[in-house]
Formats: C-alpha cells, structure tokens, sequence
C-alpha cells in the first residue's frame, strides 16, 4: 500500500501537466509496471482510457481531454509525447473558424512507429514539424495557427472555412495582419481578408 502512495505521489506531477492523463511508458519509468496499473485501476484510482492511456479517476476533467488523450496515444515506448493536434483539430482548437470535424486530427513523425490498430475517432497524418511550428498550450501540444491553416487547406478545407479561419485569427491575434494577408493571398487566390477590427 505505501508503495502504490510513493508510485501515486510520483506519478500526479506527470498526469497534473497532462490534464490527469498519462501513458504507461510515463509510468514504467517511475517503476510502475501493467500489473500495477491493473491493480489500481481495480482500486478506481486510475481509469484506462484506451490502450496505453491512463487517467487519474479523480481528477477533474476538462473540455480538452479528448485532445489530450489523442496527443498521448501515439507516444513513443520511451521519450515525450509525439502526437501534435493538427489540421482542422487545432483550428477548431484555437476557434480559428466554424469547422467541426468529426475526428481528432494529429499529426505523428514520418518514422512513427504505430501498430496498434487506430482508434476510430483519430485521423493520422505523418509529417516532420519544425519546432517553430508546435506551440503547448495547457500541457497539449498543438500545431501553430499558420501551420494549421497550411495543412487544412492542403487536406481540401473548404474556401470558406479557410477565409472564415483567416479572418478569424487575424480578429483574434492568433495571426498578425501580415501573416493573415500572406495566406490570405497564397489560399484564396488574392481575395485577402477583412480587417480585424
């Protein structure tokens, strides 16, 4: 029992930066191996969200866990994260247009590695991100609002949504003047955008 409080004390750090979401390579790391992540889940300490994903029970839950549990489920045996919400998720994200889609988008490295059979409510894409173009907001880790657009419209987001999107970021300062006019001209063929107010 003390050793489960000292794996619990341990493991909330990792889950609090994560929304109470961690995966079980974050918790093989501090000593927890599946049969103890059984056991506590059995106790209702911790929920398995999907297959190598985990919550704390008792934590409170937030608008963004879905976002959360999709960044994590692609994660790596050993390192950090490596799912990236993207296309129209992190337009949707940032509230950058009226676009809903109806799954997440994220993007993984070229190289990832991902053999367990995809969840229904996931659409992968593999590119490689520069760091400059990631941003992490609230512990999730989202693809800028310029590189947003660019893989919205390179996936064949509607004109409007992408005008909508631009617009949008520019009013909100997601995007600076500039910028917004930049894609704006590279998007929609020169149409440009209406000026923030």
């Amino acid at each position: 029992m003390k050793k489960q409080h000292r794996f619990i004390d341990e493991l909330y750090p990792i889950a609090e930066a994560q929304l109470g979401y961690f995966t079980a390579s974050q918790a093989s790391e501090i000593g927890l191996n599946t049969a103890n992540l059984a056991q506590l889940a059995n106790r209702g300490v911790l929920e398995r969200v999907s297959r190598g994903v985990y919550r704390l029970s008792r934590y409170p839950n937030s608008a963004r866990d879905s976002l959360m549990e999709a960044m994590l489920w692609p994660q790596a045996k050993s390192g950090g994260p490596i799912g990236v919400i993207s296309h129209e998720s992190a337009l949707a994200f940032y509230g950058m247009s009226e676009v809903s889609p109806s799954r997440i988008h994220i993007t993984v490295p070229m190289d990832a590695r991902l053999r367990r059979e995809l969840p229904r409510h996931l659409t992968i894409h593999r590119a490689t991100l520069q760091p400059a173009e990631v941003k992490k907001v609230d512990g999730i880790l989202v693809t800028t609002p310029e590189r947003s657009l660019r893989d919205a419209a390179a996936a064949h987001l509607g004109r409007s949504l992408l005008r909508q999107a631009i617009e949008d970021g520019a009013r909100s300062g997601h995007l600076i003047p500039s910028q917004a006019q930049r894609l704006a001209d590279e998007m929609l063929s020169g149409e440009g955008v209406a000026a923030a107010p």
